[in-house]
């Protein structure tokens, strides 16, 4: 009777993970592909601690931003609109939805990429066909169909993983290597780009604020102090094994341009990456690796478009319909792939950019879970404070020193 009830326990809680799923989609967008391809292939393992780090405190700020949703009922952007002044309000909206258009231009361009490189599309017909599919995807977006949306996200995610494994099964990386790119160090001005980059792609903004929306959608409103505890162990679990898997792809990534496209010309480019793992290791695992390609570049774009509603939501206690949203948000990337931008610059660029508006989500997040007057029982203990607070002002050096660099 008992191994009945702790199975039927075992279960429900199974049933109640997804929603970190979903977030950790966004740490494994195409600018993630295009920062980490480019880190491995121009300096071996070198950066590997970056993505170490990096995943580090994405689980941190990921389970803090869950756990926002499920002790208070509201999302981060909702917490932030009703404790800033209207003018701020705006502003604040203003940088979240910059943040969040620069990921959307990296996924659709990342899904346009892949087209072309499976079936020789052109990249704005490729990006159209991303924004469309999208679409279909983000039509299952609302609370009753909450789970079908998790299922089409965490089926991609699958398809991700093997795309992006692929590779180190055909030419495994050198373990010794691995170990050495631990050691944390820098290598001049460009790495501390390509850091930045790599912990833009990593750490999302827009993943941040959208984690509290997905758990209140998923669980709904708190109700009783020990539902919350059960439902903050699940979360727990939730987001550990789904930054866990981000994160094994994002080495990943890394560790396959260190070992199989490291020295070689080109490989400043996702096309031409593309061409050296065909030269390295067959067109199958090219062909698998476009694949994966393509199904992040649809996943994220989705998610970064129930994002910005989020986003809106929140801080101008304004909704339009998320197949609007999605279409309006598609123009810009759109743009930039018929304009001719170099599509893997574009791409770091943003990461880049992603960078910059990290500390105003962590920031604030951080302040109000440690808050007991709005958390109660469950406000942050001492160590998270202190793990959260040193991930706040490593970035914000990180970035002052890139701005530095990148105007010397």
């Amino acid at each position: 009777m008992l191994r009945t009830r702790g199975s039927g326990t075992r279960l429900r809680a199974v049933g109640l993970l997804g929603p970190a799923f979903v977030a950790a989609i966004a740490y494994v967008d195409p600018g993630n592909v295009a920062a980490n391809i480019t880190a491995g292939a121009k300096y071996g393992y070198l950066l590997v601690w970056v993505l170490v780090v990096a995943n580090v405190m994405a689980v941190m700020v990921q389970y803090q931003s869950a756990k926002l949703g499920v002790v208070t009922g509201k999302t981060l952007p909702e917490t932030l609109g009703r404790r800033l002044s209207r003018r701020s309000r705006l502003l604040f909206w203003a940088q979240a939805e910059l943040v969040a258009g620069a990921t959307d231009i990296a996924e659709v361009i990342g899904g346009a990429i892949a087209l072309n490189l499976l079936f020789g599309l052109p990249l704005p017909i490729g990006g159209v066909i991303v924004g469309l599919v999208s679409m279909a995807i983000l039509s299952m977006a609302d609370r009753r169909r909450q789970r079908r949306f998790e299922t089409a996200i965490v089926a991609l995610l699958a398809v991700i993983v093997f795309g992006f494994l692929a590779g180190l099964l055909v030419n495994p990386p050198d373990a010794g290597g691995i170990i050495n790119g631990m050691v944390p160090r820098l290598d001049g001005a460009e790495t501390v780009l390509l850091a930045a980059s790599m912990l833009g792609a990593t750490v999302m903004p827009h993943a941040i604020y959208l984690h509290s929306s997905l758990v209140i959608d998923r669980h709904g409103q708190p109700i009783g102090a020990g539902r919350t505890r059960r439902l903050l162990a699940v979360t727990r679990i939730d987001v550990v094994i789904a930054l866990v898997i981000a994160g094994t792809v994002n080495i990943a990534l890394l560790v396959l341009a260190a070992s199989s496209l490291y020295g070689r010309e080109g490989t400043d480019s996702i096309e031409g990456a593309h061409d050296a793992v065909r030269d390295a290791l067959g067109p199958v695992v090219a062909a698998v690796f476009a694949v994966g390609l393509l199904a992040s570049g649809i996943a994220s774009t989705s998610v970064g478009a129930y994002a910005g509603g989020a986003i809106m939501g929140g801080l101008l206690k304004r909704r339009i319909p998320i197949l609007v949203r999605r279409a309006v948000t598609l123009i810009p990337a759109i743009v930039v792939l018929a304009l001719g931008v170099n599509p893997t610059m574009a791409l770091v660029i943003s990461q880049v950019v992603l960078s910059f508006g990290i500390p105003f989500a962590i920031v604030p997040l951080r302040r109000y879970t440690a808050d007991r007057a709005l958390m109660g029982e469950f406000a942050d203990g001492r160590p998270l404070r202190w793990a959260s607070a040193v991930a706040a002002v490593a970035i914000v050096v990180l970035n002052v020193v890139l701005i530095g660099l990148t105007f010397a």
